[in-house]
């Protein structure tokens, strides 16, 4: 008798196990310095892109997905832990060496929570195949155990590039893009029996540098050869650019980049294409994403916003691809044109899967989920978006954007609606001044609320890293003083 009550027991627990539905997998596709523009989802009629297209047309894209700073490492640690970098303190990107490899090298989130460590929490396998560019590079972090990355942020070329593999520095001499998918590819095939996490961190399309400056060697070459690619305007250049003006008619460099997203739309279609031969199509949410926007040209500029003096906050250096698929779950074609952020990301992640009371309460998180509108539902929502990169905090709506810049002018606003290049500085204009004084007072209550008083530069709190601005605010790292004092004065906020 006894033993037949144990056996019911133990069946009734397999049947109930067998219905519990399990979490899905998920992908994080992570482009480099990308923007929206570049892909035929969002317009584009000239660089080929029909994987992640496909991908569009089975999920949802967002229109209106906007990065909060302007470079790879405070993006991607906005990302990953939901928090402005005012909070996680990394204020722009991680340079060689340093925190990323060597012996002063560590993870620059490592106190806080972040979706490979909540969902390896949650029994998720987890695998990084591509950049980090945040820190303690040479060996796993944040819960993952497949880590392929490399051993800086910075892309040199794509072609005999160094990497780091089983927490060995070595040169790997094939297409980067390539690789990243086959590890990709590897890691989904060794954990397709259980949740799995995947970061999928491309270097490219990039945009900058000695990179661009490499011939094209994929299979795109010949398509980009003589293209005139129109998509990318011809501009004068804006008188703030710093790096990159006279790039604007350079058809190398935007031969090469359109070449480099093509590349990566052939690493979605592998990735997809493993997905449906190994039957996980349906239990995999998948997401694509650019780290940070880049502009090919638009309104005088080529780059983002640490290749302007003064630092920026344009539209074109912050626009990014945003789209989430979950085949059978979540509605196909859609495009929201919900204005939403990288910060948004984690909250609404956790919502979806289940696991919104693993959410960090500390420090407060100040994305919310959008998971409403993955799952076809009407969301109340306010259409605003905050950003900072060092000396330069923004505020952007449906209609409006205004920059405020500390220790340095000028201010701007910007109505977005009838201006969307950004073109004609609105600032100090009697006509719109109750506007601009809204905006900053919201502004200022955003940080007010959730800046850590550590990481605050605007309130003589420190880096992780080194800054651009460092005159400004005589700070260097907070491990070593700078040669610079503040200077206190014009732009002091209030």
């Amino acid at each position: 008798m006894q033993a037949r009550i144990a056996t019911l027991l133990l069946t009734g627990l397999l049947t109930l196990a067998a219905q519990t539905p399990q979490r899905p997998n998920v992908i994080l596709i992570l482009t480099d310095n990308h923007g929206a523009w570049t892909l035929g989802a969002y317009g584009n009629r000239d660089i080929r892109t029909p994987h992640i297209d496909r991908l569009a047309e089975g999920g949802v894209l967002f229109t209106r997905a906007h990065a909060n700073n302007a470079v790879c490492s405070p993006t991607r640690a906005s990302l990953l832990t939901g928090l402005m970098p005012s909070q996680h303190g990394v204020h722009t990107y991680l340079g060689g060496g340093g925190a990323q490899i060597g012996p002063g090298a560590y993870n620059t989130l490592e106190e806080f929570a972040t979706i490979p460590s909540i969902l390896t929490g949650a029994g998720y396998a987890a695998g990084l195949s591509g950049k980090w560019h945040l820190g303690g590079n040479l060996h796993p972090q944040e819960g993952f155990s497949y880590w392929v990355t490399k051993p800086h942020g910075s892309s040199q070329g794509f072609y005999d590039q160094e990497v780091i593999e089983n927490e060995q520095l070595r040169t790997e001499p094939t297409y980067l893009t390539r690789f990243w998918t086959d590890h990709g590819i590897r890691f989904i095939e060794q954990n397709k029996e259980r949740p799995f996490f995947l970061y999928l961190a491309y270097n490219g399309p990039y945009g900058l540098g000695n990179s661009m400056r490499e011939p094209i060697r994929n299979r795109f070459a010949s398509h980009y050869a003589r293209h005139p690619l129109p998509s990318m305007p011809r501009d004068t250049p804006h008188p703030w650019n710093f790096n990159y003006g006279n790039w604007l008619s350079d058809m190398q460099v935007r031969r090469k980049y359109a070449a480099e997203v093509s590349g990566i739309d052939d690493g979605v279609g592998r990735i997809l294409d493993a997905l449906q031969r190994l039957g996980l199509d349906e239990n995999t949410l998948v997401i694509f994403m650019g780290d940070q926007g880049l502009a090919g040209g638009h309104s005088g500029f080529w780059g983002m916003g640490d290749h302007t003096r003064p630092l920026t906050a344009f539209d074109w250096t912050t626009w990014i691809p945003m789209i989430f698929r979950h085949k059978g779950r979540m509605p196909a074609g859609q495009r929201s044109n919900h204005l939403v952020s990288n910060y948004d990301v984690l909250p609404t992640l956790l919502e979806y899967l289940g696991l919104g009371s693993s959410a960090p309460k500390k420090p407060e998180l100040p994305g919310r989920s959008f998971a409403g509108v993955l799952e076809g539902r009407e969301v109340e929502w306010d259409n605003t978006v905050f950003y900072e990169f060092e000396n330069v905090r923004a505020i952007r709506t449906a209609e409006w954007k205004y920059i405020e810049r500390i220790y340095q002018r000028p201010n701007e606003l910007y109505h977005l609606e009838s201006d969307p290049g950004e073109r004609m500085n609105l600032h100090d204009s009697p006509e719109h001044r109750s506007i601009e004084e809204e905006l900053r007072g919201r502004l200022y209550a955003f940080f007010d609320r959730y800046a850590e008083p550590r990481w605050d530069l605007w309130k003589g709190g420190a880096s992780k890293t080194n800054i651009i601005t460092e005159k400004f605010f005589g700070i260097k790292n907070p491990y070593r003083p700078s040669r610079y004092q503040p200077q206190h004065g014009e732009g002091k906020p209030r």
